[in-house]
């Protein structure tokens, strides 16, 4: 019998909390297979569908296992892409938040004096792409005598993409005693090979892909010539008015004509693809995340591992040649037990490329027919007041965790010879505070930044206006950022 609760998980009263204000309730099937597992410290190989809650089956027993004390790095998590090794941080740190547990994403086109920078100061888990990750390790950046714990997440994606020799390369790097998760929604050969050479006995976990069916996610496909497409776009847009879409393209190319075409006829639309610089690419996410816009146009760069709430609609304007990227695009709608549409246009030399997927997958997509011009006008006074409305703004899950935080600056850090050991002891004698009203503490070479939890912000912040820390008078304020 499945435990039903995280309560039930023999887990510290820290995290508890956190999961509790993140409104995680209960495990989803997937979590409620990995945690005793991973918690017991075996070696796992997980296969498990984008969208089911993987980030939290292993976030939770690394801040849970992961010793505060500790300055070194003690997790390596690897992703494929810089957006879900963002993510992934941030998911961490909010499941770490009350046991002070400090996340760092580390990956390619962001400074790397600043990542080195990050990783001197205490880190207990770092995530990154494998390319960024082997640079720190070649230039002995990222220390690993402390760590114990090695996740390979999206690890098929990986291998689509080319990183799986430098994910040999890294793990020929690690201390061999420790444990290794894999995470995958699918497990091809030489993912499956590079698991069992460099894991210990892993214990396998399935969990059978429900989102590719029909109770979840209502599939479609729709016949036409490459010429039509943008016009059928309109139309299929237009009857189906859906509050939040993803419009994928295969090139990036695709994702600029149909975004721009889209704009010029008045959409609340952006778009994302490689071509875009990091900084953009997180903003437009961030952006759509908070739905500030309802429709997306994009690459495959964002159809792995980024988990964004109430997707109604999927449009694969350019059908995926890769079977599995079917998976992943699709996945993006239906998550967290919402319903979904998953709507492909195909084009008549496609044939081949829609069986490949329909054999992976497992069953037929029903083909159905373009919208008709009365059904298009029928529809199109309700999508023109859709259109006239700003969408509905989506709360962040990590909103409700995070009110009652505030962030001080303090002037001195590193070269003040400070440690968080320091702060923590200096701020937990303040009448009426605690060291559980502490939170993470980064602590740079000439100013330090400390978390204080639990609304206790104002009055700390007064009080330290007046107090040292190790005998020395800081200047302190509310951080900005």
């Amino acid at each position: 019998m499945n435990t039903k609760r995280f309560t039930d998980y023999g887990l510290s009263a820290e995290i508890t909390r956190a999961l509790a204000e993140l409104g995680y309730e209960d495990p989803t099937e997937v979590q409620s297979k990995v945690l005793p597992v991973a918690l017991e410290k075996k070696d796992l190989v997980v296969k498990s569908q984008t969208g089911s809650g993987k980030t939290a089956s292993f976030g939770i027993p690394l801040c849970e296992m992961a010793e505060w004390e500790e300055n070194k790095p003690q997790a390596l998590v690897l992703t494929p892409t810089r957006e879900l090794a963002v993510q992934v941080k941030e998911d961490i740190t909010n499941i770490g938040r009350f046991k002070r547990i400090k996340a760092a994403a580390v990956y390619g086109k962001s400074p790397f004096h600043r990542q080195k920078l990050e990783l001197k100061q205490k880190t207990h888990v770092v995530v990154g792409t494998p390319g960024r990750v082997l640079d720190h390790i070649e230039k002995g950046t990222l220390p690993l005598d402390k760590l114990n714990c090695l996740v390979i997440d999206e690890a098929d994606e990986m291998l689509n993409m080319g990183f799986i020799e430098q994910v040999e390369a890294i793990i020929q790097e690690l201390p061999a005693d420790r444990m290794t998760l894999t995470f995958s929604a699918t497990l091809p050969e030489d993912v499956e090979s590079l698991c069992y050479k460099y894991m210990k006995a892993p214990v396998n976990i399935e969990v059978k892909a429900k989102g590719i069916t029909t109770d979840k996610i209502e599939h479609s496909v729709i016949q036409v010539k490459e010429e039509n497409k943008f016009s059928l776009l309109t139309d299929v847009m237009t009857v189906e008015n859906p509050d939040s879409c993803i419009v994928f393209c295969r090139t990036k190319e695709n994702v600029d004509k149909v975004c721009d075409g889209l704009f010029d006829r008045g959409f609340p639309v952006d778009k994302i693809h490689g071509g875009m610089n990091q900084e953009a690419r997180f903003e437009v996410m961030d952006d759509f995340k908070r739905g500030e816009f309802r429709y997306l146009v994009a690459t495959d760069v964002a159809a792995r591992g980024i988990d964004i709430e109430k997707i109604s609609h999927v449009i694969n304007y350019d059908l995926p040649l890769e079977k599995e990227s079917y998976v992943h695009r699709t996945g993006r709608t239906g998550r967290a037990g919402q319903t979904g549409r998953a709507i492909t246009f195909i084009t008549p030399f496609e044939d081949k490329f829609l069986e490949e997927i329909e054999a992976y997958i497992g069953f037929e997509i029903p083909n159905v027919p373009a919208p008709a011009k009365d059904e298009v006008k029928a529809a199109s006074d309700a999508f023109e007041e859709k259109l006239s409305k700003l969408p509905d703004v989506k709360t962040d899950k990590s909103e409700q965790l995070n009110k009652k935080i505030m962030k001080l600056y303090f002037n001195g850090g590193k070269k003040k010879k400070l440690r968080a050991v320091d702060f923590v002891g200096t701020i937990a004698k303040i009448d009426g505070v605690t060291a559980d009203d502490i939170g993470i503490i980064t602590i740079q070479e000439n100013l330090t930044y400390v978390d204080i939890l639990n609304g206790k912000g104002p009055l700390v912040l007064q009080a330290m206006k007046t107090t040292t820390v190790k005998g020395k008078k800081l200047k302190v304020h509310e951080a900005r950022n």
